[in-house]
């Protein structure tokens, strides 16, 4: 049996307008979709700043400046009836290329899965069909 563990993250909150970038995903078990603003996992040795600026340009293969941490956020969920736990490093940022701005969809690459980021309204992440999560993050917006 794998050991559970709290996982650390960071992530970044891309905000153009009214709207942040956030990844939609799907849980099969709940039935429903969620939001979450790009990023990931911090490894071992490498600051939560270093890691929010190396997963962006893993993902998107875009530069990031203007990192500043908002705050930090615990985490505690259930995905796909697993439990998981991560604290959750938030940060601001702005892209160096201001053209993804202006785009409503932007190709990202998780290892060698892809997927789509989107601009995707505040009002429309309040008022659903979907969740932003970690759902605490909203205290930082």
């Amino acid at each position: 049996m794998k050991k559970k563990r709290i996982r650390p993250i960071a992530i970044c909150l891309f905000r153009h307008q009214d709207k942040i970038l956030v990844h939609q995903g799907f849980d099969p078990v709940k039935q429903a979709y969620f939001y979450r603003p790009l990023g990931g996992g911090i490894d071992f040795g490498e600051s939560s700043h270093d890691a929010v600026i190396r997963e962006i340009r893993e993902e998107l293969g875009a530069e990031v400046v203007k990192v500043r941490l908002l705050g930090i956020l615990e985490s505690i969920f259930t995905l796909r009836g697993n439990l998981g736990h991560e604290i959750v490093f938030a940060y601001d940022g702005e892209f160096v290329d201001r053209t993804l701005y202006d785009q409503p969809r932007l190709q990202a690459v998780e290892g060698e899965a892809t997927f789509e980021a989107e601009w995707r309204s505040l009002t429309d992440l309040r008022n659903g069909p979907g969740i932003l999560v970690p759902e605490t993050l909203w205290t930082l917006l």
